[in-house]
């Protein structure tokens, strides 16, 4: 399984995600989009969202925090 993450710097929500992913020991590759503009474009063109945080999984965007608390209830991750 292979996930990205988008995130800002002091988004609680991050670090929630953050926090669920290691403790279920995956790892993710985390792109920060605080201050860094093309890489924002970049996280909305591939999500399609605006807020953080942004999550692909294997290619897909699940959108954000809630989503992947939803997706690790129904033992998805």
């Amino acid at each position: 399984m292979r996930i990205k993450m988008y995130t800002k710097a002091y988004c609680s929500y991050c670090y929630a995600a953050k926090n669920l992913l290691n403790k279920r020991g995956l790892e993710f590759e985390e792109v920060s989009v605080s201050g860094d503009l093309k890489a924002e474009r970049k996280m909305r063109k591939l999500t399609g969202g605006t807020t953080v945080p942004q999550i692909i999984i294997d290619g897909k965007p699940i959108g954000g925090y809630t989503e992947l608390v939803e997706l690790d209830m129904e033992g998805a991750l």
